[in-house]
């Protein structure tokens, strides 16, 4: 869905693009739900209102703070992987600090200036780490390692199938990246709604309820806090369908919508930082490997579980929307049983193992499951994987019918 033109280019980044509301209209739920009373005191809208005023919105410079708090209800080997929810020094490669997002919470302080200067930085404890995209820079910078990441972003504008894409997207991590995504991926499978009125960062606002019709699904509920002037989402919050605290918290506490000051997106390495000079390509080494897979590859045990490189990887999906899976043919001859049963492996492989949940089993065979409160996936001792934001019944009926 990626646009031609600089302006719309500049409109998508910021905004869910103006084809969007035309799906989603299509496909919302029109259910006669209007703002309440029970927040700021504002005209009544409908869903596709909203959406529509999103769409519309064009804000493309703001600066603020913003909090993101994420509970998947990770393993406790995954939390430690993911630095334990607070900002790990020895690395300033954006890969690294991003991820972190995936666990605890992080204070962000944010700026933006078009599609070409976008500054995140994280101000979790006295340490500070800084992603900065300003033209066709994008620098990384971690103040305890004293550690710099550079990378060009000249050829950030194509993508493998010569689809559009920025380097400047790793820096989103902002609510309205968030509600983009969630919004272009709302269709015939899900309800959507105006649930309230809501002020998030001192700004009315009215909420925008997505509800999944499909069972099976972990989403409870995303609820998005749009900004009832300019359209501008400014909360994302997406709840368990069991109940509890949200899966995903993340809004700003405050935020300003002038022009930053231009000095904002300036970098200059600090004297005596070393500087470490970015891969050729999003995720991709110099002779072409995928250095994610080498990551992956690289954890004790799930190597050889992930059939190593070159292992099939074979992907088919399953069904749509809320309830959609991915099943993952590693081609791997080893199984979960083999590195139980191997007295060699070493002990980060036993502690993956005990990370996992009990073990399962149906017309598939057997397997376990690793779970959090959003994505769960089943791994079958043939070598399998299914995984999805879906609830382990499903993971285990989807395996049986498509073993």
């Amino acid at each position: 869905m990626a646009p031609n033109t600089k302006t719309s280019r500049k409109a998508a980044r910021y905004a869910v693009p103006v084809a969007v509301a035309g799906v989603a209209a299509a496909t919302v739920a029109m259910v006669p739900a209007f703002a309440n009373a029970g927040g700021p005191d504002l005209p009544k809208v409908t869903a596709q209102q909203l959406i529509e005023k999103v769409a519309a919105s064009d804000v493309q410079q703001l600066s603020g703070t913003a909090r993101i708090t994420t509970d998947l209800g990770l393993p406790k080997i995954a939390s430690g992987l993911l630095g334990g929810g607070g900002i790990a020094g020895g690395s300033a490669n954006p890969e690294d600090k991003v991820a972190q997002l995936a666990n605890g919470s992080h204070t962000l302080r944010v700026a933006a200036d078009g599609p070409d200067r976008q500054r995140l930085t994280f101000l979790d404890g006295k340490d500070e780490y800084s992603l900065i995209h300003n033209g066709d820079d994008v620098w990384g910078y971690d103040s305890k390692s004293n550690e710099v990441f550079h990378e060009k972003n000249a050829e950030a504008g194509k993508g493998k199938e010569g689809k559009e894409h920025k380097t400047g997207d790793r820096l989103a991590a902002s609510p309205q990246k968030l509600a983009e995504e969630l919004l272009a991926a709302a269709g015939p499978t899900t309800d959507v709604s105006v649930g309230g009125t809501a002020q998030v960062a001192g700004r009315d606002a009215y909420q925008l309820v997505l509800k999944p019709k499909q069972s099976g699904s972990t989403v409870g509920s995303v609820q998005i806090a749009v900004d009832a002037k300019n359209g501008v989402p400014l909360r994302v919050q997406v709840l368990s369908a069991q109940g509890g605290k949200p899966i995903v918290d993340a809004g700003f506490t405050k935020v300003d919508f002038a022009k930053p000051a231009a000095d904002t997106f300036a970098f200059t390495a600090p004297k005596g930082a070393k500087v470490t000079e970015g891969v050729d390509g999003a995720g991709k080494g110099k002779d072409g490997a995928d250095e994610h897979w080498k990551a992956l590859e690289s954890f004790p045990g799930l190597g050889d579980l992930a059939g190593g490189a070159g292992g099939k990887g074979d992907v088919k999906v399953l069904g749509e929307g809320w309830s959609t899976i991915a099943r993952i043919d590693s081609g791997t001859q080893r199984s979960l049983k083999d590195l139980e049963n191997d007295k060699n492996a070493p002990k980060e492989a036993k502690q993956f193992l005990d990370s996992l949940g009990d073990k399962v089993n149906g017309k598939f065979g057997e397997g376990r499951v690793l779970s959090t409160r959003l994505v769960n996936a089943l791994i079958t001792d043939d070598g399998k994987v299914y995984v999805g934001a879906v609830t382990k019944d499903a993971l285990v009926q989807a395996a049986n019918a498509n073993k």
